[in-house]
């Protein structure tokens, strides 16, 4: 090759280069707008699938603090169900569900319907339904937004994915600050079993299906975008229970 340069002219050389160069400037030109076209159109896209996928709050009733059955009786009927049926929670139930666990009963305080070490009040309640991921906002009684998507089937067991809804617990640390460190965990895990408790209480006393259980956080609480200082503690899979005359799975 260098040899044969060095034996033609460079004016002959340019000469054959030329329209080679040419078609490659007009290639390339082209390929630059067909990228940028489907950039473009993927942006555009992905826009409007977002406008049509927007998660809003959910404005919830107010509790209702009379009717179901006597505490007696749900003590009587606390159970552990992992079949649920397809129905979906009414927004009534969903209400009384989330203020049952860990809603304000004392307005005026802000205090709640469970105890949290030193009123830390640390637990939030994130709740995953079919269209998103939401969390539970107290003095609003309302769930607010997080991310869209089905989050059930993430926390790793097959049930959930056939419950109505999902409660992860997740504890927030830098709530926690009257505690030590090191006790944070402790502190929060305590919180979390009378939130669950409540809410197994309530389940049985409004014929409705529910199980606490364990599950693997880390892949979670990146899906879930967490921040360091939040630990997912537990989840608690709920719905209306199975009914097709076979023997639940229970405890």
């Amino acid at each position: 090759m260098n040899l044969l340069v060095s034996l033609w002219p460079m004016e002959t050389l340019t000469s054959i280069a030329k329209p080679g160069l040419r078609f490659a400037h007009k290639t390339t030109k082209s390929l630059s707008v067909l990228r940028l076209l489907h950039v473009i159109s993927l942006f555009l896209a992905s826009i409007m699938l977002g406008v049509g996928d927007e998660l809003k709050p959910i404005s919830l009733p107010k509790p209702e603090l009379s009717g179901g059955k006597t505490l007696m009786e749900a003590f009587q009927l606390r159970r552990t169900t992992r079949e649920f049926g397809p129905e979906k929670l009414s927004a009534k139930e969903l209400s009384g569900v989330l203020w049952a666990g860990f809603g304000i009963n004392r307005p005026e305080e802000g205090r709640r319907t469970a105890p949290s070490a030193m009123n830390s009040q640390e637990v939030d309640l994130y709740v995953a339904l079919v269209e998103g991921l939401y969390v539970y906002e107290p003095k609003a009684h309302q769930l607010n937004p997080v991310l869209a998507g089905d989050f059930r089937g993430k926390t790793g067991q097959t049930f959930a994915t056939n419950a109505a809804a999902v409660v992860i617990y997740v504890a927030d640390f830098s709530r926690l600050t009257k505690a030590k460190p090191e006790t944070r965990l402790f502190y929060s895990g305590i919180d979390t079993g009378t939130i669950s408790q409540n809410i197994y209480l309530f389940c049985a006393a409004n014929d409705l299906a529910t199980v606490v259980y364990d599950l693997n956080r880390e892949p979670l609480a990146r899906a879930m975008e967490l921040k360091p200082a939040q630990q997912i503690i537990l989840a608690q899979a709920l719905g209306h229970p199975k009914r097709n005359g076979s023997s639940p799975d229970q405890k």
